[in-house]
């Protein structure tokens, strides 16, 4: 691939920019910017009607003097019984019938690339972000995701709805003969080629022929031999839905001579057709034979039955079957109202990838480097740094990372003179880069969640469980002593508990574990030093919080 080829590959998103995009609707908009700029009001509002009738004379009420007054429209107008007429209730209502879908499965699998961007962007920024917005922002484009159709089996094996793919160009059909019908008419001329040899004429007179109504092919007198077979053969091929005496009622007789001329011109020729990629020639004289020989030679190699067929998202917008165009469209539909399968698919990817997930009030999924772990002062020792961070994110609950920054690091601000503008902001200062490596090391530790929106919240302290309650000790029992109960019917009792293996959830919070020998040394070195920005050239970019979370307790997702 040439360099050229590779740069145009690689150019962004045009809405990539992650700042932009996260940004909430109303910020997007120039505060400057006027809805009603180019509002010249409608024509004929009521405004000026009721001003233009002010404007005019007052009419004169009655007839005028000497003038017989006139019966009017409502005295002449016979009394109508209003029970006579239908109501809309009574009248029946037509029912309209449910859209069939054909029993096969699809699943949205978000694209392997994109995911890889997206895992890379949340390990360099230490943001967490909501699952489900991730998965609606794959589901937008279908560059984003590509498209699995699978059969459905009864509880005997047996296929509800075969599936049948086109290896040329990678189309599904639902049965052979569509499969069949569309190879032979998008790539007829890879297989084939027609060759046309001039004959002789029909002979006699004619001076009429019959022509199909709708499609306008002209298939020739009706006392010609073969008429019938060229009516019947063109009512399977194109309008095989429709009654066969309906269709036969659409064809008309035409009496114009160049419609004749026509006709007798293209009986003039025979159609042959040459069978290509054959070690031997071979020539074929209708299409039906055509039809045949591809049936037997190229079908196994053409057209497979498959139980699963994976195409990108691209191409299954593409597809020619309406049947599967229609289930295509409505499980997209019922996706982007609730994403389930595909934010699945994608918890799946991630944590094959190390990120981690908690919940938000117990309810939004988030996914982020770490998930969040507690930090206790008291217990831990930690630099000044890090103890100020937390301390200003605890006292100003969903405080950006800036004004973290501006308020722990502050730069002095040098008097300006009268007229003189603020120089270009310089260099960040070495206390200013000291605070972001801390608050770097806090986001990726999970002691603080960055969350899209920039908020930042400390990881809360997690609530200690109530311990189980001990079972009561059961008295001593004398000798010779029956037990309660002994000699009767034996009591019902509560069936035993399970105690079949459930995995675990981890716990909401943990506690650092502090090193002896780094107890009087405070920690002062993050792990790493955090990115100044990120690639904006990535392959989709992460989409806008909802809102900023009130709670950061770290339910395990």
């Amino acid at each position: 691939m040439s360099t050229a080829e590779s740069q145009s590959n690689n150019v962004p998103e045009p809405d990539f920019d992650l700042e932009k995009h996260f940004l909430p609707a109303w910020a997007k908009k120039p505060s400057s910017e006027n809805q009603y700029a180019n509002y010249a009001g409608e024509p004929g509002r009521r405004d000026d009607r009721r001003r233009e009738r002010s404007d005019r004379p007052p009419r004169p009420h009655g007839p005028p003097e000497g003038a017989r007054a006139r019966p009017g429209p409502q005295d002449q107008r016979r009394p109508r019984d209003r029970d006579d007429r239908p109501r809309r209730h009574d009248l029946p209502r037509r029912e309209e019938k449910p859209i069939e879908l054909p029993p096969v499965n699809v699943t949205f699998v978000p694209d392997a690339s994109g995911v890889d961007s997206l895992a890379r962007q949340i390990k360099m920024t230490g943001r967490a972000y909501p699952l489900f917005e991730i998965a609606l922002m794959v589901l937008e484009k279908p560059e984003r995701h590509s498209v699995t159709f699978s059969v459905r089996k009864n509880a005997e094996g047996t296929t509800l709805q075969p599936l049948f793919l086109c290896v040329l160009d990678d189309t599904v059909w639902l049965t052979e003969d569509e499969a069949v019908s569309y190879v032979l008419e998008r790539h007829f001329t890879t297989f084939y080629r027609p060759e046309r040899t001039q004959i002789d004429p029909p002979k006699g007179t004619y001076t009429f022929v019959a022509q199909c109504g709708m499609s306008g092919i002209i298939l020739g007198p009706p006392n010609y031999h073969g008429y019938q077979d060229q009516l019947r053969k063109l009512h399977q091929e194109r309008f095989s839905k429709m009654p066969f005496e309906v269709f036969k009622a659409r064809v008309r007789i035409v009496r114009d001579e160049a419609v004749v001329k026509k006709w007798i011109e293209e009986q003039s020729w025979k159609t042959e057709y040459v069978c290509l990629n054959l070690p031997e020639p071979l020539k074929l004289g209708s299409r039906d034979e055509v039809e045949n020989h591809f049936r037997q030679t190229h079908l196994p190699n053409i057209i497979r039955q498959e139980e699963s067929v994976h195409l990108s998202g691209v191409a299954s917008r593409r597809l020619r079957q309406p049947a599967l165009a229609r289930l295509i469209r409505v499980s997209w539909e019922q996706q982007r109202r609730f994403p389930l399968q595909v934010a699945t698919v994608l918890s799946q990817q991630f944590a094959t990838r190390g990120l981690q997930f908690f919940k938000v009030n117990r309810s939004v999924t988030h996914v982020a480097v770490a998930r969040p772990h507690y930090l206790d002062l008291d217990a831990t020792p930690v630099s000044d740094g890090i103890r100020r961070i937390v301390l200003y994110v605890n006292e100003h609950p969903k405080c950006t990372r800036r004004q973290l920054v501006e308020a722990l690091a502050p730069r002095p601000q040098p008097g300006l003179p009268e007229g003189a503008t603020a120089p270009a902001p310089a260099e960040p200062t070495p206390e200013e880069n000291q605070t972001v490596a801390d608050l770097h090391w806090l986001v990726h530790q999970g002691h603080v969640i960055e969350f899209a929106n920039g908020a930042l919240e400390t990881a809360k302290k997690p609530v200690p469980k109530p311990p189980k309650p001990t079972p009561p000790e059961a008295a001593p029992v004398a000798a010779g002593e029956k037990l309660p109960g002994e000699g009767a019917a034996p009591a019902a009792t509560e069936p035993p508990p399970d105690t079949s293996v459930v995995a675990s959830e981890p716990e909401d919070e943990i506690a650092p574990a502090v090193d002896p020998a780094a107890s009087e040394a405070p920690i002062l070195a993050p792990v790493q030093e955090p990115p100044d920005s990120v690639d904006p050239g990535e392959a989709f970019p992460l989409p806008p919080s909802s809102g900023t979370p009130a709670d950061s307790s770290g339910t395990p997702a």
